[in-house]
């Protein structure tokens, strides 16, 4: 196996909690090396050992690649009509997911394919090397069963989200809906998913019916998460914690029983800032969730309607300008935090034994994601010990 060091990396993200310099793990004139796509050692260029090729990193920092935890990428059609009237006055509603399920629907297998190879490769270019995505705009058997399998053609990280609202079809028989979810449909979706999510909110499912689509999940063998506590407090991050879900996301109304029930179990918070920033919603409190202990992690929401980025970086910058985050606190909740999210440990850092996935930066530091947002300052993406 060939080896290859990165040298003159002017700060090295590493996220290794063995380091004495913070959670970040931050090592200055570092360099590392990668050996059959995984990372070997990490260290000050000084001390590094010799390897077979070497790669001048030319003064850049180097933060592990981004792992965004949630997104909506199998959709087609367009909300841009829907967002201006929003800028214009016009308060969110949920209900606009209906337009994406009838536009998806109609959507050849071929073109969600493409609009998930292209939003991939576009978060791909902004530093992720790993995203998450779900279903939710199909919401018949059918169209779930087609959108996890399109998915899982391109990232191992697929989420059943038949739950995202009540289908059309179902307006008048919501517990025949929650039936077809726990039934039929969850049959033919588990095969090609990891995780199963629901969107725990009013107009969507009370905590009743999300325990029983959650559990079942649970029995076919798929993790948890949850869509919790968005636009109003609610049963969400509470049931999340009770049932041992990877993650809470959106976390946005929380009650002081919401926090130290985080703060006691397993459950990851995911704060989602493209949502509060597209939606002109209130902001996540993180400070309180960091404040008391909460492993947080930041993510996308990248999906038409209430959050249309891809870009981690764009999300940190409204972490620390809007969330009360500081720069570490923030780039290590977009990668050590969603990797804990994921339930991975081998992604989200770079020590010894993680992927190879580094993202560059044409900054002497992580903290120009945050001072100088809005430019792309991802200049270089490995994954896997891979230039892409």
């Amino acid at each position: 196996m060939r080896t290859t060091l990165v040298r003159n990396i002017t700060t090295l993200v590493t996220n290794d909690p063995e380091r004495e310099s913070g959670p970040l793990g931050l090592v200055q004139d570092a360099a590392l090396v990668i050996e059959d796509g995984r990372i070997a050692w990490a260290g000050r260029t000084a001390d590094a050992p010799d390897a077979d090729e070497a790669v001048d990193a030319r003064g850049r920092a180097v933060i592990p690649g981004f792992v965004d935890s949630h997104s909506h990428l199998v959709f087609a059609g367009d909300r841009t009509q829907e967002f201006n009237a929003r800028m214009s006055g016009q308060a969110y509603a949920a209900g606009g997911i209906r337009t994406t399920v009838a536009a998806t629907r109609a959507a050849t297998d071929e073109e969600l394919a493409r609009n998930v190879a292209r939003y991939l490769a576009e978060a791909l270019r902004q530093g992720t090397t790993t995203l998450e995505t779900k279903s939710g705009y199909g919401l018949t058997v059918e169209d779930e069963a087609r959108a996890l399998r399109i998915a899982a053609e391109h990232t191992d990280e697929v989420t059943y989200l038949g739950a995202h609202i009540v289908a059309p079809e179902y307006a008048d028989d919501p517990a025949g809906y929650v039936a077809l979810v726990t039934g039929a449909m969850l049959d033919a979706c588990a095969p090609y998913a990891r995780w199963i999510d629901v969107f725990c909110e009013k107009g969507a499912f009370d905590g009743d019916q999300a325990r029983a689509i959650l559990t079942a999940g649970q029995a076919k063998g798929l993790l948890a998460r949850v869509h919790a506590n968005q636009l109003t407090y609610g049963p969400g991050v509470q049931l999340a914690v009770e049932l041992g879900a990877a993650s809470a996301d959106h976390c946005t109304h929380l009650t002081d029983a919401d926090v130290d029930a985080l703060a006691h179990g397993t459950t990851v918070a995911t704060l989602l800032p493209g949502a509060e920033f597209s939606t002109r919603a209130q902001w996540p409190d993180a400070r309180r969730l960091l404040d008391a202990g909460v492993t947080v992690a930041l993510s996308t929401d990248c999906n038409p309607g209430s959050s249309f980025t891809s870009s981690m970086p764009f999300c940190i910058a409204l972490a620390v300008r809007d969330m009360r985050m500081t720069p570490d606190e923030a780039l290590w909740s977009a990668t050590a935090g969603g990797a804990a999210a994921l339930r991975r440990t081998d992604i989200g850092r770079l020590s010894p034994g993680a992927r190879a996935d580094l993202t560059f930066l044409d900054a002497p530091s992580h903290v120009h994601l945050a001072y100088r947002p809005g430019v792309p300052l991802v200049s270089e993406v490995w994954r896997a010990g891979r230039k892409v």
